[in-house]
């Protein structure tokens, strides 16, 4: 199928863009390439999502920021009635021509909301983003049979459905919670090549010159990303390779059923088995240091973390699942080892420390190729205007206009 990009020049119009996320973190962290560029672009963006601390790094792209209350957590259907109450309201406030969606709740209600406004005689393209499938179909429940048929609901009327990898795409196919005229593949989230790039190589026999082997994983504090394998197998790993150092950067999400409590950390740092570094705005610092960045999650979209780490040409090692293997070519750029199995992780993570430096630094190498190639945040960028012109290009909306591509 082939990709958006390759479409036909799309009409350019100027329209007023709402962007949908569970969290304001979520839009600084992941979209900020994107929002920066529809502002750019000459587009009207407001962007909306919960209030936290990072409102003022959002309004600095040069949108608006609209404060929506969301449990992103909770299936209270109450609550979630009075979001879609809340979402319809905002949309017939507004008036955007194009919604983008992104995370589930958003993708669901915001979905539906701009549906029922096309009902009501105002039409809004929606384009979502399915940026992984979470917990809810890591651990399948009751939950997951609802948020198939919401998802079924909500996305059958979308221009455009964005995967970040072909095994949700193919999920999504299978179950019918898309057609496949929709769906369209992404390089997941993108990376900026220029702001993540390698740090100026070293002789050293590891990066910090100090002769210890750091191991990183970068990553929410959550069970699913196998921050209990990553324990288990850095025990392992310490009693056999003592220099060997296991560190973690990431925040504690405590409101995600798959958080790893604070009192666990910290037990885990006692023990010796991992250092904590707390969390960052800006993992570069971290990445630097580490010779190798592990991430043994059960499932993602693409994860954005070892794209960075990739990007800064550090080998890498992940698990053989969806999402994370996009990112490995086994035995080229990194190992791929197996799911919730502690003993393989290590047995992999002894084979890194184990390797003569300069063949780490090709696999490095191989890394930073395979996101130039692949993985460019630009890529990410002119598949979404493309979305974006040919969804605005069959609204009957007098408001748009029309305007020249630079």
């Amino acid at each position: 199928m082939a990709a958006l990009v390759d479409a036909p020049q799309a009409p350019f119009f100027v329209a007023r863009i709402l962007v949908l996320a569970n969290t304001t973190w979520n839009l600084v962290n992941f979209r900020s390439g994107l929002i920066r560029a529809l502002v750019e672009d000459g587009h009207e963006v407001l962007a909306c999502a919960p209030a936290d601390r990072w409102v003022p790094a959002l309004q600095a792209l040069g949108c608006r920021h609209c404060a929506v209350p969301l449990d992103q957590q909770g299936t209270h259907p109450w609550h979630d009635a009075l979001l879609l109450g809340r979402l319809l309201r905002l949309m017939w406030r507004e008036r955007p021509h194009v919604l983008l969606g992104f995370t589930v709740k958003p993708n669901v209600y915001g979905s539906i909301a701009a549906r029922a406004c096309n009902l009501m005689g105002r039409q809004v393209a929606v384009i979502n983003n399915v940026a992984g499938l979470g917990a809810t179909f890591i651990q399948p429940s009751w939950v997951t049979w609802v948020v198939k048929y919401l998802y079924r609901l909500a996305l059958r009327r979308s221009s455009t459905v964005f995967f970040q990898n072909a095994d949700d795409r193919d999920l999504f196919l299978r179950y019918a919670l898309a057609v496949q005229d929709q769906c369209v593949l992404l390089p997941g989230s993108g990376v900026d090549l220029q702001h993540y790039s390698p740090a100026p190589p070293t002789t050293a026999t590891a990066p910090n010159g100090d002769g210890l082997f750091r191991f990183l994983m970068v990553s929410r504090l959550l069970w699913d990303k196998g921050l209990g394998e990553l324990v288990e197998a850095a025990h392992l790993v310490r009693r056999a390779r003592p220099q060997v150092r296991v560190q973690v950067l990431g925040s504690l999400d405590l409101k995600n059923p798959s958080a790893v409590s604070r009192e666990q950390i910290q037990q885990w740092q006692g023990e010796g088995h991992i250092e904590y570094l707390g969390c960052s705005d800006d993992p570069r610092a971290a990445l630097v240091q580490a010779d190798c960045v592990v991430l043994p999650s059960y499932r993602e979209g693409t994860p954005r973390s070892m794209l960075e780490a990739a990007a800064m040409a550090k080998p890498l090692i992940t698990t053989d699942v969806p999402g994370c293997r996009r990112v490995v070519d086994h035995g080229v750029n990194g190992w791929l080892c197996r799911m919730r199995d502690a003993q393989d992780l290590a047995d992999k993570m002894l084979a890194m420390v184990d390797l003569p430096a300069p063949t780490r630094a090709a696999m490095g190498q191989a890394s930073r190729l395979k996101v130039e190639r692949e993985f460019d945040e630009q890529r990410v960028l002119e598949q979404y205007r493309s979305a974006i012109g040919l969804a605005l290009g069959r609204l009957n909306n007098t408001a748009l206009v029309q305007q020249p591509r630079n």
